[in-house]
């Protein structure tokens, strides 16, 4: 039997339709007028490994690795490599000081691949970093510790990890942790007047509004947002909960590119143009700040 036909169920769809259509086309719309922030950039997770570089003759040497900074409007970073030969080798860069671009050496706490796994517990790193802070670099001295691992939150606990944090914390330094959220209280517990920058804000994907929860505990935490999961949606821009947290929190997020592998640097200007891109989607006093007011604040840098 045929059924009746029922025009009040197909307007409705057509209307929901028509809806959703105008939402599409209103975002997109929004992402194409989007200019991209064209300030100064601040990047505050960059690595200089041997790999990269390999005492002046591997892929990228410090006139590439300049030019691709310059490129993309980088006019300082937080430099910490393994081994810290590399972070000192910027430094002491002319190429760096002639492109106008400030170093801001953190001590790294890996000699090797191997100390990563276990650094939390060894008093040999633990003496190496007071060796390094010691000796300084030719740009000034260490302004900051890490960026250091913890894949099991527990071993924030550990002897050496606590030490460094009260060293961190008697020193003025920052500290660059990739850890989960759990092991921001437990590091925090042991020097609450550390400044701490949280490395990705959570790369394994800790809510926005755990990460919120935080930022109200700690008001010296940051969060730096290269590899940030769910950060941004398909226009490029930030999703709504992360831009509705940087919003809220203007003066706490940094951008960074964490060249941790050659491919980082071969494609650093692409990452530099993404942040660009999202940048320019908030308020120019927002964007400014977390693309470079933000860092540039706490180190003291013109």
């Amino acid at each position: 039997m045929q059924m009746p036909f029922k025009p009040m169920r197909l307007t409705a769809m057509t209307g929901l339709f028509w809806a959703v259509l105008c939402i599409v086309a209103s975002n997109l719309a929004q992402a194409q007028s989007t200019k991209p922030y064209t300030g100064p950039l601040f990047d505050a997770h960059l690595h200089y490994n041997e790999e990269a570089w390999n005492g002046k003759v591997g892929p990228h040497n410090v006139p590439d690795v300049v030019a691709r900074m310059s490129r993309s409007g980088v006019k300082a970073f937080i430099a910490n490599s393994r081994p810290n030969a590399g972070t000192v080798t910027l430094a002491a860069s002319n190429d760096v000081k002639l492109a106008g671009i400030q170093v801001v050496p953190f001590i790294r706490l890996y000699r090797n691949r191997d100390d990563y796994s276990g650094w939390f517990a060894d008093e040999s790193i633990y003496q190496m970093v007071l060796t390094e802070y010691a000796k300084g670099t030719a740009s000034g001295a260490y302004k900051g510790i890490g960026e250091f691992h913890l894949y099991d939150s527990a071993n924030a606990n550990g002897t050496v990890a606590k030490k460094l944090m009260q060293f961190a914390q008697d020193k003025k330094l920052a500290v660059l942790a990739h850890v989960d959220d759990t092991a921001i209280d437990m590091l925090m517990a042991h020097a609450p007047q550390a400044r701490l920058i949280w490395a990705h804000t959570g790369i394994g994907g800790a809510s926005a509004e755990r990460v919120r929860s935080l930022l109200k505990t700690y008001p010296l935490l940051m969060g730096e947002l290269s590899y940030r999961p769910g950060l941004t949606c398909d226009s490029g821009q930030l999703c709504p909960e992360w831009r509705s947290l940087v919003l809220e929190f203007p003066n706490r997020f940094l951008i960074g590119s964490d060249t941790w592998v050659n491919q980082r640097w071969q494609y650093y200007e692409e990452l530099m143009a993404g942040y660009r891109s999202w940048l320019g989607g908030l308020p120019t006093d927002v964007a400014n700040k977390i693309a470079w007011k933000n860092g540039a604040g706490i180190f003291g840098l013109k």
